[in-house]
């Protein structure tokens, strides 16, 4: 027991941006006001030092000159690629060397000599670049000495930074793949190539926009960094606390509100957040308790905090890193990504509600004593300003702006809109520093995983990899496309175990997506399942980060809480394969059928979520819960019969039990 307290504890601590305030009981309270300040001055919240005097000035400076060159360029226009994106990594690496240890056990409040000089390394290897690519594009391919050396170099220190910042499974991908680059004529089959030399692999690593430097770097540098920036600002100005006490607001006075406040709280923060343990740490420590309090158990507490913050990184309008990539992959716009998402992330939602409201009908459970809850109409008078911001970005990108332009304009919204509300909050020149500050250190963990699974894409397009992959599912699933998706969301989700979101869907949708699209699914939608089950992959036993984080908060047993997690997410497994089936669902074709086919979906997403707790009006018997359960399966394919069957199911069900109900009671 104490070595499992033990793991408990450390899963904690290692979530970054916690930004917790106050004990975990049923009065906690959290201000996230403090989050990203709360990153490098308590020793408690996470990996990174906790530094004083002239190093935390030092360190903060680098933060505060990354941030504002994001802002110049989002207002000037963007710099040629290689340009901005060894600036930005140039910003992002020192940073990591200079605020992450080698290891935890090294000395956490002082920058230490061989880490200064890591830091310089970095700066040298884009400052190569910067000063000498007009000569490097002029050799065209052929490397020098100095190529190879700083290559090997940089593919070093990103493998180093990547490793303390994010711990080993990213790393050991990468190590697998150049291992692969180097030894391709000992691999077997298709899996074998010519290989590479490192004299050849380090350049093209180093000097090409296919590998560190590639799409998914390039991504970082010119949009992720500023919606992290976007993130900070928003915090800063106590849009946190207002998203939790609007959820309660909303949702406390019905039946399990408290389940129901947590999983709208946990949304909203996902909508500006995107990080699936960073949300499960700072709504939960409220929600958890707020839960237990109510009557759920630990372990289903645990649970739906971690499967509702799970969903935030497909939840629009800012979703996760890894939207602003599928956009530039597809080559379409970003607000085309949020669109085709937006009623999937609803039924995701959706669905962890039913679950909650199901739950809370089996443990007949009370409703929360209004008296004791906020109201609405205060919570909306006093922090209505806070909306304004996440409205304009909306607005911003529905016009067709740039998502750089968008977020630049949602900022200073932020800012002028802080002064609408109380004074604690308003966006004075220290806030605004903080928030510079704190928006090139929330950034530094995507650009590591972007940078290291640009190696990875780097040796998929060296080697020729991927279309062996493409054909080996082909293979595997016999030309038969339910089978070609399960083997793609069985290798999403292990390879998204303990690897961030972001790089597991750079490297799956660069695999298995073109697989899925020669058997007739649409790119858009090959990539958005690829997405989910990276994403799915925190709430999936035996590395399910999101629910061990949950889990350490609500006090219960981790691998339980990850199969109860894991049940509740149904419908996060079911959903992609509805859209891929019926593309109605990502908002493509005519009203009708989008109308029909979301009706459907819904119909099908209650059925499962009833089926899984074991109660609809009443408690259900062992056949009606078969029959619930084969609901969603009547609806993935948008065939009339199929979904008449489906939904026919669901009402009769309902009604049978309505009857039932009726008489044995009258009065309902």
């Amino acid at each position: 027991m104490n070595e499992e307290k033990k793991n408990l504890e450390e899963i904690v601590e290692n979530i970054d941006r916690s930004g917790l305030d106050g004990n975990i009981s049923g009065e906690a309270r959290i201000d996230l006001s403090k989050v990203e300040r709360v990153e490098i001055d308590d020793p408690e919240t996470g990996r990174k030092r906790v530094l004083t005097g002239w190093q935390y000035y030092v360190v903060a400076a680098i933060a505060v000159a990354a941030s504002l060159f994001h802002l110049y360029t989002a207002v000037s226009g963007l710099f040629d690629a290689m340009t901005q994106r060894s600036i930005h990594f140039m910003f992002m690496g020192s940073l990591i060397f200079l605020l992450y240890p080698v290891t935890r056990k090294r000395p956490r409040n002082r920058i230490e000599p061989w880490d200064l000089l890591l830091a310089v390394l970095v700066v040298i290897c884009c400052g190569n670049i910067l000063f000498n690519y007009e000569a490097i594009a002029m050799r065209e391919g052929r490397a020098i000495p100095s190529d190879i050396y700083l290559g090997v170099t940089m593919v070093l220190l990103v493998l180093e930074g990547t490793r303390r910042s994010m711990g080993w499974p990213l790393p050991i991908v990468a190590v697998i793949a150049l291992i692969y680059a180097i030894f391709g004529p000992y691999f077997p089959g298709m899996l074998g190539h010519r290989g590479f030399s490192i004299d050849t692999l380090a350049p093209f690593m180093y000097l090409r926009t296919d590998g560190i430097f590639g799409v998914p770097l390039g991504v970082s540098a010119s949009f992720i960094f500023l919606f992290c920036l976007f993130g900070a600002f928003l915090t800063i100005s106590g849009a946190g606390q207002f998203f939790i006490d609007l959820a309660i607001a909303l949702t406390g006075r019905s039946l399990g509100g408290a389940g129901k406040a947590a999983v709208v709280a946990s949304g909203l923060m996902g909508m500006v957040s995107g990080s699936s343990t960073g949300n499960a740490v700072t709504t939960g420590s409220f929600t958890i308790p707020l839960m237990k309090q109510a009557g759920y158990s630990p372990n289903f507490a645990g649970a739906i905090v971690a499967c509702a913050s799970t969903g935030g990184q497909v939840m629009p309008p800012v979703m996760g890193a890894a939207a602003f990539i599928m956009a530039q992959f597809l080559a379409i716009s970003y607000w085309d990504v949020v669109v085709s998402a937006a009623i999937p992330a609803t039924l995701y939602f959706i669905s962890i509600m039913m679950m909650v409201h199901f739950r809370a009908g089996k443990q007949r459970m009370k409703r929360m004593d209004a008296s004791e809850l906020p109201r609405a109409k205060d919570v909306l008078k006093k922090g209505w300003h806070l909306l304004l911001p996440i409205v304009a970005l909306v607005v911003i990108l529905a016009f067709g702006y740039s998502p750089t332009m968008a977020v630049f304009y949602s900022i200073v919204a932020i800012v002028v809109f802080s002064w609408l509300g109380d004074k604690k909050h308003r966006m004075t020149p220290k806030m605004i520093l903080d928030a510079l500050i704190s928006g090139g250190m929330g950034a530094i963990e995507v650009a590591m995983a972007c940078a290291c699974s640009g190696i990875v894409i780097g040796v998929i397009a060296i080697s020729g990899v991927g279309l062996a992959f493409s054909s080996f599912v082909l293979s595997l699933s016999m030309g038969i496309l339910p089978l070609a998706l399960f083997w793609t969301m069985i290798g999403s989700i292990i390879l998204g175990m303990g690897v961030p979101t972001t790089a597991q869907y750079i490297i799956t949708s660069t695999l298995a997506a073109p697989a899925l699209a020669q058997m007739g699914v649409s790119m858009h939608a090959a990539h958005l399942y690829c997405l989910y089950f990276g994403v799915l992959a925190d709430v999936t036993p035996p590395v399910a980060l999101a629910t061990y984080a949950a889990a350490g908060i609500a006090r219960s047993e981790p691998l339980k809480t990850g199969f109860t997690a894991l049940a509740n997410a149904a419908a996060g497994f079911v959903v992609p394969y509805m859209f891929v089936y019926n593309p109605y669902l990502m908002l493509r074709g005519d009203i009708f059928h989008i109308v029909v086919g979301t009706g459907t979906a819904l119909v099908g997403i209650m059925g499962l979520a009833a089926a899984v707790q074991g109660f609809l009006l009443r408690d259900l018997n062992v056949v009606e819960r078969l029959l619930l359960f084969t609901v969603p399966f009547c609806i993935i394919h948008p065939s009339l019969v199929s979904n008449a069957v489906g939904c026919g199911i669901v009402v009769a069900m309902f009604f049978l039990q309505r009857g039932s109900l009726r008489k044995a009671d009258p009065a309902v």
